[in-house]
């Protein structure tokens, strides 16, 4: 049930979805993995958007060179834990989301019990290693899975739902070798809006998601475009050759 403080504050979308969609988002609980250059973006309008509980889990300090594209974070955040800093601006952004900062680990021996019970996983992660464990989680609990990543002026997105589209090892084979690599801001804010407009759409059961599709932007080149994407009978993580 909506409050009228509620129907107020998310009128515009409410056009959209109904009272029902906003009730579904009110009742989400979403987990976010990574409170940096995509996580930013995707845990502020998922906030603002009225999620009921965000859980954002990373295990990292805020550093100077962070800030150009870190927008939860501040020069004043400057040494502070990432999810502290995080949850400050995601509090102030809608007060009525509950934010669980957890700056911790994920590893094999944390990530389902960190995912715990989650209706979905985003993966706002930078490294590989970390997205397959979270691949594997979403696909042991049968939870959406989210995933973006970036490069310079480049950024990907996907939605994976357990059984019905290939899953992360399926379309990513193996992990790029680890790297720092080059970013301008636009790229996460980019990739992370269309990441948070996916999670929005699967909630409240609107539009058309990217299933079975790999969405592709070229900021530098200006182009946008979905290729498709397949299951491999063989994966490691959703096929034959599941290790579980």
């Amino acid at each position: 049930m909506l409050t009228e403080r509620e129907l107020e504050r998310f009128a515009r979308q409410i056009m959209i979805f109904g009272e029902e969609g906003q009730e579904k988002l009110k009742r989400a609980k979403v987990f976010i993995a990574g409170a940096g250059g995509l996580g930013s973006p995707v845990s502020i309008y998922l906030a603002a958007a009225g999620v009921g509980r965000i859980r954002i889990v990373d295990n990292d300090v805020v550093e100077l060179s962070n800030l150009n594209r870190q927008i939860l974070h501040w020069e004043k955040d400057v040494g502070r834990k990432k999810v502290e800093s995080g949850r400050e601006k995601l509090e102030a952004t809608n007060p009525d989301t509950l934010v669980e900062a957890l700056h911790v680990t994920i590893d094999e021996n944390s990530v389902s019990r960190l995912v715990g019970d989650s209706d979905l996983i985003v993966d706002a992660m930078d490294n590989f290693p970390v997205r397959y464990m979270l691949n594997r989680t979403a696909l042991s609990k049968g939870i959406a899975f989210f995933h973006g990543g970036i490069y310079g002026f480049e950024g990907q997105v996907t939605t994976i739902i357990p059984g019905k589209t290939p899953c992360l090892r399926c379309i990513f084979p193996e992990a790029p070798p680890r790297e720092t690599f080059p970013v301008i801001g636009v790229t996460p804010g980019i990739i992370g809006l269309i990441q948070a407009t996916e999670v929005i759409k699967y909630i409240t059961g609107i539009g058309e998601l990217l299933l079975g599709k790999l969405l592709l932007w070229d900021g530098l080149d200006s182009w946008i475009e979905k290729v498709s994407v397949k299951k491999n009978p063989d994966c490691m993580d959703c096929g034959q050759g599941d290790l579980k």
